[in-house]
């Protein structure tokens, strides 16, 4: 039997704001244990929560983004169950009605990594087929069901306690926008790949850091299998607390695997809450999955219902910045760049601002309409640059190239005065020097003497050398032997102390033996 996995997350974006949701407690990484947790956000009688307004805006910024609708009326619950690291017994949320509903997120994707399938709506119907190709992309709408606001819980710590576990309350109350999709997604890369979009979009925004490591972005994935062509949904469960997109993929993988064998075997798959073990690359049980009734949702009496009105809209959609949707559509059509370039070059804000400044520091500006210059460029960011940024962990922010010497060396490579292999050495000497101006480039070619030749009376020479030098390669390659020409080039090449220009020392050659 074949089977279908059925993919859908939730994801718990901690926001950018330098206070909590509802206190002025420091959000600050790092702090000793306990040292930022208020009154308000222990619940100590007597004290009142305060929504945080740009934890708000944080919300609305993300509703925008997405196509959503933006709630003009929203209320905050209590969500009450007991977690040790929970001190008020209840989590503030959103429940009946979420400050952001609807909306999607177009998310790109290598297209070798799952079949393309449809997508079930609400009533068990067949939806139209939900992804497309795309230049060798594949292409997915994930719709989104909701975005709300609501707190974080503290956090237990089980080292270092001779066999206890110590509570650390700072990260409770938190502001998080928990954002939850639709059922949509059909494979655990297609899962990876929402998660990686999603995560590069808060960034984008400035809604949040998105720093993995310290649980700014965490998912939890829930997670079916069914039949294929079954209109019916699985039991679902939900994979908690992922922090890492290759753990979730792993997962979500496991996970799948785990319920198609269960079945296979005639059991019956349970609705609980699960954790997945990277170290044993299995997910385990950790709990029964509660359903809204287990939680006892009702408006939180302390809290006023969230009234947004459309000037507040209007003034936060006029400090939006180009999304990178229209970012990618806008380097393919201006730059004639490929859908897999201009995704690349469009997966951060920092790298897609870079890419364009290199090119408003060409000869003649950015270009206007595709050339050779554009793809350049982009080769060298998405390749040389990104190399060298992840060998020694640095965010593009703090590149050492600055993007007017890295339009200067393409720029030189275009213009014959030094060879791309050549180029790269001096890639390497700007990478580890001080200089920030374009100017630089050409100091390290004068200084090294990298110039490509330029006589070209002295190559032929050169290559007419190297012909009569050479009898035996020659007979060969005319002999249709191809290799002997790569070995008469590299004489050239020798001859001239790499200085020559190997295409032009291919033409030259050429037609010297034809």
């Amino acid at each position: 039997m074949q089977w279908e996995i059925v993919v859908g997350l939730e994801t718990h974006v901690q926001l950018a704001t330098r206070s909590k949701m509802f206190s002025d407690a420091s959000t600050a990484f790092g702090a000793a244990p306990n040292t930022q947790a208020s009154f308000v956000d222990l619940a100590l009688p007597g004290v009142l929560p305060v929504a945080n307004r740009a934890a708000v805006e944080c919300a609305l910024r993300f509703g925008l983004a997405v196509g959503a609708q933006v709630a003009r009326r929203s209320v905050f619950a209590r969500k009450n169950y007991f977690y040790p690291d929970l001190p008020k017994g209840y989590q503030i949320s959103q429940f009946e009605i979420p400050v952001v509903s609807g909306g999607a997120l177009q998310v790109l994707w290598s297209e070798g990594d799952a079949k393309a399938g449809g997508a079930d709506g609400k009533d068990g119907t067949r939806e139209p087929q939900r992804t497309k190709q795309r230049e060798g992309m594949r292409e997915s709408f994930v719709r989104l069901v909701r975005a709300h606001l609501e707190e974080d819980a503290g956090k237990s710590l089980h080292e270092d306690f001779h066999g206890m576990t110590g509570i650390d309350l700072n990260r409770a109350g938190t502001a998080l926008l928990e954002i939850v999709t639709e059922p949509d997604m059909r494979s655990a890369r297609e899962a990876a790949a929402y998660a990686r979009t999603l995560h590069a979009l808060v960034v984008w925004l400035g809604i949040c850091d998105g720093n993995l490591q310290e649980g700014s972005f965490r998912c939890d994935a829930n997670v079916s299998v069914r039949p294929m062509g079954q209109a019916a949904l699985g039991t679902r469960c939900e994979i908690k607390n992922l922090n890492s997109f290759r753990f979730l993929e792993r997962a979500i993988e496991h996970e799948a695997a785990r319920q198609v064998e269960l079945i296979s075997d005639g059991g019956r798959v349970v609705q609980e809450t699960r954790l997945y073990d990277p170290e044993r690359d299995e997910t385990r049980s950790m709990r029964g999955k509660e359903d809204a009734h287990d939680y006892r949702y009702f408006p939180d009496p302390d809290l006023p219902p969230l009234e947004i009105d459309g000037a507040w809209i209007e003034r936060v959609r006029a400090t939006m910045p180009e999304l990178p949707a229209a970012m990618r559509d806008r380097f393919a059509q201006t730059y004639g760049l490929s859908a897999y370039d201009a995704a690349t070059l469009t997966a951060s804000r920092g790298v897609a601002g870079y890419y364009e400044a290199v090119l408003r520091a060409l000869p003649a500006g950015a270009p206007a309409a595709a050339t050779p210059l554009a793809k350049a460029a982009a080769n060298w960011v998405m390749g040389e640059l990104a190399a060298a940024l992840n060998r020694d962990q640095r965010a593009i922010e703090d590149c050492p190239v600055a993007p007017e010497q890295l339009a200067r060396l393409v720029v030189r490579i275009d213009d014959g005065t030094i060879s791309g292999k050549t180029a790269r050495d001096v890639f390497a000497d700007l990478w580890g020097g001080q200089a920030r101006d374009a100017d630089a480039v050409d100091r390290i070619v004068d200084a090294k003497g990298l110039r490509q030749m330029s006589d070209a009376g002295e190559l032929e020479r050169i290559v007419d050398e190297v012909i009569a030098d050479n009898a035996r390669s020659v007979e060969e390659f005319r002999a249709g032997r191809e290799k002997a020409f790569n070995a008469l080039v590299g004489q050239v090449m020798k001859a001239t102390r790499g200085k020559a220009n190997p295409q032009q020392v291919n033409e030259l050659l050429r037609r010297r033996l034809q």
